[in-house]
């Protein structure tokens, strides 16, 4: 664990663009969260804000009240919202400069890096702090091109993919990698955006820091090197964006570079538009067709987990029975039951794998 930390949500705590700062609160082996900044939800725990499960995390209204009221200042401060295309508002700016200000080290995970900026930079060298930029791209020399060394190895890989963004794809491939190391499985996570490098996991990559010729050599020197080091049973990819979302299409990777065959979709049966294109009407593809796109791919859906923006609970568990009884494949509720239900699935898929 780097240390104790503070996240700033810039009012977005309770919304798809502070999913940062849920997955801090679900769990992180990085950081020790304090508190959350957020004027919109000051006085409450963020954990109840959040998904209704307190965690005991308080809400600030502003940095200067958690500071006064916390025993001691924390070593982080860790941005924990997206930002229309990741950059940097000047309200937002102006919180980081009084956190520098105060002696905490800066963790960003937007696109716009802060030791870019030359104000927030002098202030950081002038206190002595750091200014972790997750996203920060890769120098040349340190990237990697796809070899297919990947093929060779038969360590089973479920990539968890799905249907839309801002579904919870890393949640659930977090929740689906400790279940199975409960249950004797020995699993790794691999990362590919900031928020799972904030939670701590060991290997991964950026995914949409690195130029796309290096993508697919990244995936595979992440996986290679979860295998030599670690050995794993079962390898868990966090998956980005959606194969056929048009404002960033994402996820064959998994499978022609990767050598994911089984997956795990994600899906929101609330969700009518792609994330960010409702005004423009663009539809979401319906879900039977994403799981034959992935068998032309050459992988199979292994299970499908829901997301229940948009629904009831009472709706969410009628899509589930409908979406089981439709698909012929087991259909969870991540968050409202868990994951612990595909263990007899992923056994069955690693066998298959360790066969072929």
């Amino acid at each position: 664990m780097d240390g104790t930390a503070i996240i700033l949500t810039h009012g977005q705590l309770s919304t798809l663009y502070g999913k940062t700062a849920h997955g801090l609160l679900r769990g992180t082996d990085r950081y020790k969260i304090l508190g959350v900044v957020d004027g919109h939800h000051a006085g409450r725990d963020a954990g109840e804000v959040m998904d209704g499960r307190p965690r005991g995390v308080p809400v600030f209204a502003t940095l200067g009240e958690a500071l006064t009221v916390l025993d001691d200042p924390p070593d982080y401060c860790v941005l924990g919202c997206a930002t229309c295309g990741g950059r940097l508002p000047p309200d937002l700016r102006a919180l980081i400069l009084e956190a520098i200000e105060a002696g905490m080290s800066m963790v960003n995970g937007l696109h716009q890096t802060l030791e870019s900026d030359p104000e927030i930079a002098a202030a950081a060298r002038r206190k002595g702090v750091r200014l972790i930029d997750v996203r920060k791209p890769p120098a040349y020399n340190d990237l990697h091109f796809w070899t297919g060394e990947i093929l060779k190895v038969r360590t089973p890989r479920i990539a968890v993919l799905g249907t839309d963004c801002g579904l919870g794809k890393r949640t659930t491939a977090r929740m689906l990698v400790a279940a199975a190391n409960r249950a004797g499985i020995r699993s790794e996570m691999i990362w590919t955006g900031q928020t799972g490098w904030m939670q701590g996991s060991r290997f991964g990559f950026m995914l949409d820091a690195i130029p796309n010729d290096f993508v697919s050599g990244e995936m595979e020197h992440a996986l290679l090197s979860c295998i030599r080091e670690v050995d794993p049973d079962l390898i868990v990819m966090e998956g980005q964006s959606t194969l056929r979302n048009p404002s960033g299409p994402c996820g064959s990777e998994y499978i022609l570079s990767g050598g994911a065959r089984g997956v795990i979709l994600q899906h929101a049966p609330g969700r009518k538009y792609f994330e960010a294109l409702e005004e423009l009407h663009f539809p979401i593809y319906p879900i039977e067709s994403e799981v034959e796109l992935l068998r032309a791919f050459g992988a199979r859906t292994l299970a499908v987990t829901l997301n229940g923006q948009n629904l009831s609970p009472e709706e969410l568990i009628d899509a589930q029975k409908r979406l089981a009884d439709q698909l012929r494949l087991p259909v969870v509720r991540p968050l409202e039951e868990g994951v612990d239900s595909l263990l007899p699935v992923v056994r069955a898929y690693m066998a298959e794998e360790r066969a072929r």
